[in-house]
């Protein structure tokens, strides 16, 4: 159970922070999701903790939407400073060049800019389907929606980043 939440936690975490776009936020939640996968799952196989896993975290996910929500109709008067995310290091690939630093940077914080336009449910289909690599069945479990929804969500997410990134193409040559 260590390793698989070793493995796990960074993939994560950037799921819960491009969700709610706080560091202390994600940590909570994804500790929280952590703590109930050990506490009540660790005896099942192997093979179903990252469906599991997932399904926690995503209703986590929502239910701190819903507290936002409440906190901001009955708090609507404060502001929050916002916090500066994504962190920059986010892939540490062997070719070190400054030039090719740089564009990484640059596109990883452009990309990262467009998934936060992406509705709620687009997130995190998409990082569930492409960044974890989840078949749309096991997506739609964690989801609590169907696997057309799954498909509709996701093929929305592709299509509006494809046309975000290249717009930033257009403008930038």
């Amino acid at each position: 159970m260590e390793a698989f939440l070793i493995d796990i936690e960074k993939r994560a975490y950037h799921m819960a922070a491009f969700a709610t776009g706080s560091h202390a936020d994600a940590l909570d939640l994804l500790q929280d999701s952590m703590i109930k996968l050990v506490t009540n799952y660790q005896e099942k196989p192997a093979k179903e903790w990252k469906p599991l896993f997932y399904k926690i975290l995503q209703n986590r996910i929502r239910d701190w939407h819903r507290h936002q929500k409440v906190k901001n109709l009955l708090f609507f008067w404060k502001t929050d400073e916002v916090e500066v995310w994504p962190p920059t290091e986010l892939n540490n690939d062997s070719l070190d060049t400054p030039e090719n630093n740089l564009t990484k940077n640059q596109q990883q914080g452009a990309a990262l800019q467009h998934l936060k336009q992406l509705s709620p449910k687009q997130q995190q289909c998409f990082l569930l389907r492409s960044w974890e690599g989840l078949s749309v069945a096991e997506t739609a479990d964690i989801m609590s929606c169907s696997q057309g929804s799954v498909k509709t969500h996701y093929f929305r997410a592709v299509t509006k980043l494809r046309t975000m990134m290249e717009d930033d193409h257009e403008i930038t040559f």
